[in-house]
């Protein structure tokens, strides 16, 4: 389950709620810094260059599946133009349609 707040969300997961997630421009505004808890964990700079580590938090595998499927679709939503809402309508769809491991 997802709990969104403006840009930034959270992943509820047995019983307890993992967050912020949410992204910000970079200083020179070509790419998008991701944040976990205020803090930078990765960065989408370009089509082809994605950096993203969540390791150093210790979450749950599902969470951090989650969490990346969901900013996934925001950047990539960002990058079509899209609304916010339609970028959570479209986090929303990918989740939905995730392998079965997940």
């Amino acid at each position: 389950m997802l709990r969104f707040e403006e840009t930034a969300f959270w992943v509820l997961h047995r019983g307890k709620e993992y967050g912020p997630f949410d992204y910000q421009w970079s200083k020179d505004l070509h790419g998008i810094e991701l944040m976990f808890d205020g803090d930078k964990f990765g960065e989408f700079i370009g089509q082809h260059q994605l950096h993203a580590d969540l390791s150093f938090y210790q979450l749950p595998r599902k969470v951090a599946k989650v969490a990346s499927i969901v900013l996934g679709s925001v950047v990539y939503g960002i990058r079509q133009g899209w609304t916010h809402e339609r970028r959570i309508q479209f986090a929303h769809e990918n989740l939905h349609n995730k392998p079965s491991s997940l």
